[in-house]
């Protein structure tokens, strides 16, 4: 099916439902697959699949609610949560200060270091210095985009991009020549045959511009729906099941 069709019915299906999440025991979560594993993707049948997906379904049976997937672009899935076409965003979305103005976190669920990547044939030293007339891709609107911005940005050509797909296919194609993305991200796209001519350059890094890890994003009022997902979240990390579906994903604790 294509995304952008899945995207309408899935929006449209959501808008039937109204008044507060809680009062209907019924969760409307927001997420951006977008060719995003292990987090989150869409497989050829249309469906949602990933680390990401099957956590908000672990979260939604611990909290007894049902769940409601709703797929929206990544650079409007914050005013789409303000707008109440869903009550939740699970989406690889990062907890900041920035964000934080406008909407409110449950406790992380992941937290994951950065990386770039480039071409296996160059050697890039990652440093002001090595970085000098590079051309660095990034998603639009992501934590990574805010570092390389507040970092490099008198340094280095910013290219940004709606999808991680689209950055990918970018660097592929030899547009840019650097990607800066979640480590994770990148290494699935590494490990696939359209990223065997790349690698990392420099080490995995967390810096405090990238937040405090992954969280639930609500809006402000609904502090009962944050509190219940923070619950449920300390609830399956204790119970194994956030190990289980860790452990189908990633050779370590993503948790972090």
């Amino acid at each position: 099916m294509n995304r952008l069709t899945l995207s309408a019915c899935l929006v449209m299906a959501a808008a039937v439902f109204a008044g507060p999440a809680m009062a209907q025991d019924v969760v409307r979560i927001g997420t951006t697959p977008e060719s995003y594993p292990p987090y989150s993707w869409v497989d050829a049948q249309g469906k949602l699949n990933g680390f990401e997906i099957e956590l908000g379904d672990a979260l939604c049976v611990e909290m007894k609610v049902k769940c409601e997937w709703v797929i929206q672009s990544w650079d409007g899935i914050i005013p789409a949560l303000q707008e109440k076409k869903f009550d939740a965003i699970i989406a690889s979305m990062s907890v900041t200060a920035e964000r934080k103005q406008v909407v409110d976190f449950s406790d992380k669920y992941y937290n994951s270091p950065a990386e770039f990547i480039g071409p296996k044939s160059e050697k890039v030293d990652i440093s002001p210095e090595g970085l000098k007339g590079k051309t660095v891709g990034v998603q639009i609107s992501t934590v990574h985009a805010a570092y390389i911005e507040a970092k490099y940005k008198d340094i280095v050509t910013i290219k940004t991009y709606d999808t991680q797909e689209n950055a990918n296919l970018d660097l592929i194609a030899g547009r840019v020549d650097l990607l800066l993305a979640d480590g994770v991200a990148l290494d699935s796209f590494l490990k696939s045959a359209d990223g065997a001519d790349f690698d990392v350059k420099g080490k995995p890094f967390i810096d405090p511009i990238m937040g405090d890890g992954v969280g639930v994003a609500v809006r402000k009022e609904d502090t009962a729906l944050r509190d219940k997902f923070s619950a449920a979240i300390k609830a399956i990390r204790a119970n194994g099941v956030y190990k289980k579906i860790n452990d189908k994903y990633f050779s370590f604790d993503i948790y972090g």
